[in-house]
């Protein structure tokens, strides 16, 4: 029998209904859903239709874009997330103690399933319909599902044309699948920020850090939005990210964003996933210039230093007069992860000409606090040591930490801190005598 009629054979049989499909989940079960906008909405949708039956079927995921109804109130007993990223979606049922948050790199997350340190029961993935030769592709999100599948007891996936095909290490064959679920509609797409003439004052100052021939790797938000245009002027820009929004595409159309220089994986795009637009869902299918690996792949320090002149732009919450990164929590309260930040800024540490920068504004809460602040809030984590980070950016201007002693770090930061705060941040300094200066020595002999 030829190998497509084989495949073809198998796809039928395994064809089935969400709500059959998801039979498979039983009680004390470990749940991975997809994140992103690759999040399998038909088979969540099903998942929670069998909650009365399920008791402690645990939910693990990074950052999902469509809806979270397991971690509503009532379905306490039944459903209890694990997130490995925090979104918008569960972050309050974190915070009541309603679900959990597990803080890791993501580098480090699909170790986890590999070495069955936490083993996935059941995989709810979203694919592309199969081709010719019986491969779907994960689309826009390999990130960790590729892993969690290979290791999943039962994968079950949602098969959506809306899906599109992507290069890299992104396919499934469809004899790895046990159930498949036809779905088609359109993916959780991002809604993109506002732009706000603080986030491009910001943007302005992280500009000037980048050259011709620099490889990029920008996250989501106001500022790195703000980030891509003012690049249109540069030659050459390259790509290794664990994500791409919309923001590239103009890049890529003016013949900036090449990737001609890079002396890692020249002329590609090196993502884990894409997070935006149906435009942006659109760009990327098909296009032999994206290329999507896991994100074990893409957030290896040791592969992103590879990368000659990698600037890595992230961005935080806090940052404290030593140096010290806050981006996970504000205080006690979890707000989002530690996500790629450390990665990519060891990264960037290690590249030749690389530059890892920490943007942020320099107030929060339309003027009314300090982001660099004297000591972190109680309770705050620190994500980025003082011993890692290197440029902090604000508005204001550029500090670069790096072999500075605590009172240059903290002169350097209080530069660039919004002036309003600046004379309390001098009176901390003065009260711990960081600012001291040495006294001149006397000799004996004066």
């Amino acid at each position: 029998m030829p190998i497509s009629m084989s495949w073809e054979m198998e796809y039928k049989k395994r064809l089935k209904t969400a709500d059959a499909a998801l039979v498979c989940v039983k009680s004390g079960m470990r749940v991975y859903i997809q994140p992103g906008c690759a999040e399998p909405e038909t088979l969540v949708e099903a998942l929670i239709r069998r909650a009365p039956e399920l008791h402690n079927v645990e939910i693990v995921h990074m950052m999902t874009m469509g809806c979270a109804p397991y971690v509503a109130p009532e379905m306490e007993g039944h459903f209890r997330h694990n997130a490995m990223f925090i979104g918008a979606n569960v972050r309050e049922a974190i915070n009541d103690g309603r679900a959990d948050y597990t803080p890791i790199y993501l580098s480090e997350i699909e170790g986890l399933f590999e070495r069955g340190e936490m083993p996935i029961d059941v995989a709810l993935i979203e694919v592309s319909p199969p081709d010719s030769h019986g491969y779907c592709s994960f689309g826009v999100g390999v990130d960790t599902t590729l892993t969690a599948a290979k290791v999943a007891r039962h994968v079950v996936a949602q098969v959506n044309d809306f899906m599109p095909r992507t290069y890299g290490d992104s396919f499934i064959h469809v004899n790895d699948i046990d159930a498949f679920v036809e779905s088609s509609r359109p993916l959780c797409a991002l809604k993109l920020p506002a732009v706000s003439d603080l986030q491009v004052a910001i943007a302005r100052q992280v500009a000037g850090l980048i050259g011709d021939g620099a490889v990029l790797q920008i996250g989501i938000g106001g500022i790195p939005e703000a980030v891509l245009p003012l690049l249109m002027d540069r030659k050459d820009l390259g790509v290794h990210s664990e994500l791409v929004s919309d923001g590239v595409i103009p890049l890529i159309e003016a013949g900036v964003l090449t990737g001609a220089r890079k002396n890692f994986k020249p002329r590609k795009i090196i993502v884990g996933f894409a997070l935006g637009t149906t435009h942006l869902f659109e760009f990327v299918d098909n296009n032999p210039i994206f290329e999507f690996h896991p994100t074990a792949y893409t957030n290896d320090p040791g592969l992103i230093a590879r990368n000659d002149n990698m600037v890595a732009i992230n961005s935080a919450l806090q940052v404290d007069l030593t140096g010290q990164v806050c981006s996970d929590s504000i205080g006690s309260q979890f707000y989002s992860g530690i996500g790629g930040q450390v990665d990519f800024l060891r990264g960037a540490s290690r590249s030749k000409g690389g530059r890892p920068i920490i943007a942020i504004s320099s107030t929060a809460k339309h003027g009314a606090i300090s982001r660099i602040v004297p000591v972190l809030d109680p309770g705050a984590g620190v994500v980025t040591s003082r011993g890692l980070v290197r440029y902090v950016v604000t508005e204001y201007g550029v500090a670069y930490l790096h072999g500075k002693s605590i009172r240059e770090r903290a002169k350097a930061l209080i530069e660039i801190a919004h002036p309003r705060f600046r004379p309390e941040l001098y009176e901390y300094c003065e009260k711990t005598k960081w600012l001291q200066h040495p006294q001149p020595q006397v000799s004996a002999s004066e």
